[in-house]
C-alpha cells in the first residue's frame, strides 16, 4: 500500500513540474517577444512558402525574399519579391497591395476593406514585431514545446483564432519562435483536409532603419494596371 501511494505521488510531483516547466517555457517565450517588440523597427530575410494539397500528395514551392517595416505601433508594411517559379512583387501598405509580374508587365491593385487589412495585419504581426497581449487578444495560444529548426533552437507555439470566422480557411497556426532572436523562423498555417502553407524564413536581419524603397514596390511607367476591388 505504502509503495502504491509513493507511487501515486512520484506521478503526481512529475505532472506538476512538467506543468510548471510547459508554464516556464510560454512565460519566458512571452517576455522574450515583448522585449524584441518595443525596438523592433524593420527586417529583411530570405523566404521559402510551400502549399501543400494532401489529396494531391503535391506541394507548390515558391521563394524569395521579404523586408517589413513598422513606422508606427500596429502599422506594418511589407514588400515580398518571389522569384522562385515565377516571378512576382506583393506590396503590403494599409488598405492597399499590389502585386506586380514582370513577365507581363501588369499590376493588380487590391484596394482591401476594414476587415480584410486587419486580418492581412494579424498575419504580418505573426512573429514580426508583435508582443504577446496582441497575439493573444487575437488567438488562443498553447505551447507546442522546444524545437530545433535549422540547427537553432526555437519554441513552437499554436494559435487557434479566438473568431473562428475571421480566419475561416485555417484551423490553426504554428509558429516557431527563434530563442536568439524572438523573432519567427518558420509559419505553418493547417487547413482543414491536412493542407497547409509552410513559410520558412532564412538569413533573417533585424535591421531597424530599413529605408522606406525596402518596402515600396518600384512600378515602370508603362506596366499595365488592372484595379481588383474587394
Amino acid at each position: 500500500m505504502r509503495f502504491v501511494s509513493a507511487l501515486v505521488l512520484m506521478v503526481t510531483l512529475g505532472l506538476v513540474r512538467a506543468a510548471w516547466s510547459a508554464d516556464d517555457l510560454l512565460a519566458s517565450t512571452f517576455a522574450r517577444m515583448d522585449a524584441a517588440a518595443a525596438s523592433f523597427k524593420g527586417l529583411t530575410t530570405d523566404v521559402k512558402k510551400i502549399s501543400h494539397t494532401e489529396f494531391l500528395g503535391e506541394d507548390d514551392v515558391s521563394s524569395g525574399t521579404m523586408a517589413v517595416k513598422r513606422s508606427k505601433p500596429h502599422e506594418l508594411r511589407a514588400l515580398v519579391s518571389l522569384v522562385q517559379p515565377d516571378k512576382k512583387i506583393v506590396e503590403l501598405s494599409g488598405h492597399n497591395a499590389q502585386i506586380y509580374f514582370p513577365k507581363s508587365n501588369t499590376v493588380q491593385v487590391v484596394s482591401l476593406d476594414k476587415k480584410t487589412t486587419a486580418v492581412v495585419d494579424q498575419l504580418l504581426l505573426l512573429g514580426f514585431g508583435s508582443t504577446s497581449a496582441d497575439m493573444q487578444s487575437v488567438y488562443t495560444v498553447q505551447l507546442g514545446g522546444a524545437e530545433t529548426v535549422d540547427g537553432q533552437k526555437t519554441v513552437r507555439l499554436v494559435l487557434t483564432p479566438k473568431k473562428p470566422e475571421t480566419l475561416p480557411d485555417f484551423v490553426n497556426i504554428e509558429l516557431w519562435i527563434s530563442d536568439a532572436t524572438a523573432m519567427t523562423v518558420r509559419q505553418k498555417f493547417n487547413e482543414r483536409g491536412k493542407d497547409y502553407i509552410l513559410a520558412v524564413y532564412t538569413n533573417m536581419k533585424l535591421v531597424p532603419n530599413l529605408p522606406d524603397t525596402s518596402v515600396k514596390l518600384n512600378i515602370p511607367k508603362t506596366a499595365h494596371r488592372e484595379p481588383i476591388l474587394r
